[in-house]
C-alpha cells in the first residue's frame, strides 16, 4: 500500500502533464504486463474441467473437447508458440493429425462418389445472382479504389441482417486471360511457394472428383500474434458459363478431421468469384484484361466491428501482393513449368448452357451499389484504446464466446459512458 501511495505522490508532483503520464505509464506498465502473463500462463495450464465449461458456454457441448497434451511435452509447447515461430518447427505438431488427414484423403474418392457433392447447383445460382446484382440483399457501400500500373482495384461492403459483414471487390489485371487467372487462384501449391498469400501456412487436398472438379481442401491461415491461427475445411468447384468462370468456395463440415483448440476452426466461410475477360483500361479496344469479381464473408470469431476495422486497414496491403504473384505465375507457365495438381483440378469445369441463365433472369431481385464513400471512423483515441485492449484480451483467451462477450460488453459500456459525458 505504501508503494502505491508513493507512486501516486510522484505522479502528482510532476510539473507537466506529459511527466504525469510518463509516471503513470511506469506504474501501470508492469501491472498490465504481469496481468497478461498471468492470463497466458493460467489459460495454458487450465484444468480440463475449465475447458469443458468454456466449450459448453460456446454452444458446442455436443462435441467433446479433445484431450489436452500434458504441459511437459514438446507438442504442448509448440502449440503455444505464434505461427511465425511454430512454422520452422513443422506445422501440425503431432503425427496423429497427419495420420488422420491421410486417412481422410484415402477415403475421399469413395465419399465424393457416394455422397451429395459439397458444392452444387444452388451455390452457382447464388453466385450468379451476386454477380448480376440480383440477390435482393442490402445496398453495397464503396470502401476504396486503388490502382497499380497493371491492376485496378475497387471494394465495397454491406452489413447483412444476420451474420458477418459481406465484401465485394473488382480487380482488373491487364494482359491476363481468364484461364491464367483461374489456374492462379486455384493453385494452392504456388500460393504457398510464392507467398503472395502469406497468410496461408498449410494446405492439403482431402477429397476430389475428377468428373466435376469438386475439391475438399484443408487450409490453415496465420492470424496476428494475439489470435490463434484459423482452420478451414472448404469445398471448391468451378463452372464455365459462356466465356466466364464461376468459382464457389465455401466452408463445409468434415467429420474425418476432429476439432482442436488450436488452430480454431472457421465454420462460416464464403469466398467465391467470377472471372471474365474485359476491355483494357488502356483503351486499345480489345478484351486483353481480366476482371475478378469477388464476394467474401466469414465468421472469424472476432467481433464484427473490430473485424471491419482490421479488414479495412489491411485490405490493400494484401491485395497489392496479388499482382506480382500473378506475373510470376505467368512467367513460370511461359517457361514451361508443369502445372500443379490443384491447378489441373481447377481446369475441370462444369459447362452451363444459355437456358440456365434465361431461367434465372426471370426470377431475380436487384441490389443497388451506393457509390458514396463509407463514413470515416471517429478519431477517438480513448475509444480505440479501450476496444483495442478488449480485442487483445479476448483473443488471448482464444476460446469461449461467453468470456469474450463479457469483455466486450464491459468495454462497450465504458465507451458508451464516455460518449455521454
Amino acid at each position: 500500500m505504501g508503494y502505491v501511495l508513493s507512486a501516486v505522490a510522484r505522479v502528482l508532483e510532476q510539473p507537466t502533464a506529459w511527466g504525469a503520464v510518463w509516471e503513470m505509464a511506469l506504474l501501470a506498465g508492469p501491472l498490465w504486463a504481469a496481468a497478461l502473463i498471468g492470463l497466458l500462463l493460467g489459460w495454458a495450464w487450465r484444468p480440463r474441467w475449465a475447458a469443458g465449461l468454456v466449450a459448453t458456454a460456446d454452444g458446442s457441448a455436443a462435441a467433446p473437447a479433445p484431450a489436452q497434451a500434458p504441459f511437459a511435452t514438446l507438442d504442448f509447447w509448440k502449440a503455444q508458440l505464434p505461427a511465425r515461430l511454430r512454422a520452422p518447427l513443422g506445422y501440425a505438431g503431432t503425427a496423429v493429425q497427419q495420420r488422420e488427414e491421410d486417412k481422410a484423403a484415402a477415403q475421399g474418392s469413395s465419399e465424393m462418389a457416394n455422397e451429395e457433392l459439397a458444392v452444387g447447383k444452388e451455390d452457382l445460382v447464388n453466385l450468379w445472382r451476386l454477380v448480376e446484382g440480383r440477390d435482393g440483399g442490402p445496398a453495397w457501400i464503396k470502401m476504396m479504389e486503388k490502382s497499380l500500373p497493371t491492376m485496378t482495384y475497387q471494394a465495397w461492403r454491406r452489413d447483412a441482417q444476420t451474420g458477418p459483414p459481406q465484401y465485394q471487390s473488382s480487380t482488373i489485371f491487364e494482359n491476363a486471360t481468364p484461364e491464367e487467372v483461374r489456374d492462379f487462384f486455384g493453385d494452392d501449391e504456388f500460393r504457398m511457394s510464392n507467398k503472395w498469400d502469406d497468410m496461408l501456412i498449410y494446405h492439403k487436398t482431402l477429397e476430389e472428383c475428377q468428373t466435376t472438379g469438386t475439391m475438399k481442401v484443408h487450409w490453415v491461415r496465420k492470424f496476428p500474434f494475439f489470435c490463434s491461427d484459423r482452420e478451414y475445411i472448404i469445398g471448391r468447384r468451378i463452372w464455365k458459363l459462356g466465356g466466364a468462370y464461376y468459382c464457389v468456395t465455401k466452408g463445409i463440415p468434415c467429420s474425418s478431421i476432429p476439432r482442436r483448440n488450436k488452430p480454431r476452426r472457421v465454420d462460416l466461410y464464403y469466398s467465391s468469384w467470377c472471372i471474365r475477360a474485359v476491355e483494357s483500361k488502356r483503351g486499345n479496344g480489345g478484351l486483353t484484361a481480366c476482371e475478378i469479381l469477388l464476394f467474401h464473408h466469414e465468421d472469424m470469431g472476432i467481433p464484427y466491428e473490430i473485424a471491419k476495422l482490421g479488414i479495412r486497414q489491411g485490405m490493400w496491403g494484401c491485395v497489392k501482393k496479388i499482382e506480382p504473384g500473378l506475373r510470376a505465375y505467368q512467367e513460370a507457365r511461359a517457361a514451361g513449368e508443369p502445372a500443379s495438381k490443384s491447378a489441373l483440378m481447377a481446369r475441370i469445369n462444369t459447362k452451363v448452357g444459355d437456358n440456365f441463365v434465361r431461367s434465372l433472369e426471370s426470377n431475380s431481385q436487384e441490389s443497388e451499389i451506393v457509390e458514396a464513400e463509407e463514413k470515416p471512423a471517429r478519431n477517438n483515441v480513448a475509444r480505440f484504446l479501450v476496444l483495442g485492449g478488449a480485442v487483445a484480451l479476448a483473443c488471448t483467451l482464444d476460446q469461449g464466446l461467453l468470456t469474450k462477450a463479457l469483455i466486450f460488453g464491459v468495454a462497450r459500456k465504458f465507451v458508451g459512458q464516455r460518449k455521454t459525458l
